[in-house]
C-alpha cells in the first residue's frame, strides 16, 4: 500500500465532513425516537442498547485491570458480563456501574464528534469497537446480533454517499441518546414491582452500602443530562 493511498484513507477517516441541514437532523431525531418509544419497535431496538450496556460493562472491567471472561446477549434483550478480580474495591464497583449509563456516554461522545464534522471517524469508531466486542461473545445469538451491528455500519461507511452516512450517523447518536434514557425507567418499574432483584443497583449497593435507590437516581442523572447536552451539540445550539 502506497503513501498517497494511506494518506487518502487517514484524511477521509479523520477528516471532517461537512455539517448536515438543520433538518437532516431533526428527522433523524424523530425516527430514532420512533425506535425507542413505540413498544413494538423497542423490543427490537432494544438489543443495540444492550450492545452498549454489555459492552460498557466489559470496557471498565478492563480498564480497571479486571479480566474480561466473555459476554453474553439474549433474544429477551437481556445480557450478562463476566469478569474476574477483586470482588470488591473501585474496579468492582465501576464495573457494576458502566452498564447503564453506557449507551447514554457513548451517544454524547457521538453527538461531540458529529458536532466536529467527524462523521466518517463516528462511523469508523463503532466499528472497530464493535470488532473489538466480538472477540468476547461467548453465545450465537450474541454473535449474530454484533455482527449485524458490525456489517450496519461497515456497509454504510464504504458503500453509500456522505448525505446517508450523515443520516445514520445522526439517527444511531440519537437512539443511543435517546434509548439510553429508557431502561432506567423499566427497572425502575420493575423494582416497584418487586423484580429485578439483583439488578445492577442491587449489586452496587451491596459494594458500596449506598442504597440501589440512590444509583438508580444516578443513573437517571446520568441519561437525561447526556441527552439533554448531547442533544444542544447535534442541534448546534
Amino acid at each position: 500500500m502506497d503513501t498517497d493511498h494511506l494518506t487518502d484513507i487517514w484524511s477521509r477517516v479523520f477528516g471532517t465532513q461537512p455539517a448536515p441541514s438543520i433538518w437532516l437532523v431533526i428527522i433523524t431525531a424523530v425516527l430514532a425516537l420512533g425506535a425507542v418509544v413505540p413498544h413494538t419497535a423497542w423490543r427490537l431496538a432494544r438489543n443495540a442498547v444492550t450492545i452498549a450496556h454489555e459492552g460498557g460493562h466489559g470496557l471498565i472491567a478492563l480498564l480497571t485491570g479486571r479480566r474480561l471472561d466473555g459476554i453474553r446477549l439474549h433474544s429477551d434483550t437481556s445480557g450478562l458480563t463476566v469478569s474476574r478480580g477483586k470482588p470488591t474495591g473501585l474496579g468492582m464497583v465501576l464495573t457494576a456501574a458502566a452498564g447503564y449509563i453506557a449507551p447514554s456516554l457513548l451517544g454524547l461522545a457521538g453527538a461531540a464528534l458529529l458536532a466536529a464534522g467527524h462523521i466518517t471517524a463516528l462511523l469508523w469508531g463503532a466499528t472497530v469497537l464493535l470488532l473489538a466486542m466480538l472477540i468476547m461473545i461467548r453465545n450465537a445469538y450474541g454473535v449474530l446480533t454484533v455482527v449485524l451491528a458490525g456489517a450496519a455500519f461497515v456497509l454504510v461507511s464504504w458503500l453509500t454517499t456522505p448525505q446517508v452516512q450523515a443520516a445514520f450517523g445522526y439517527v444511531v447518536v440519537w437512539f443511543l441518546l435517546l434509548g439510553g434514557v429508557r431502561p432506567p425507567f423499566e427497572l425502575m418499574g420493575k423494582r416497584r414491582r418487586g423484580g429485578a432483584a439483583d439488578s445492577d443497583p442491587d449489586q452496587l449497593a451491596r459494594l458500596t452500602h449506598v442504597p440501589a435507590a440512590v444509583w438508580l437516581g444516578l443513573f437517571h442523572v446520568v441519561t437525561l443530562c447526556s441527552l439533554i447536552g448531547g442533544g444542544r451539540w447535534l442541534l448546534g445550539l
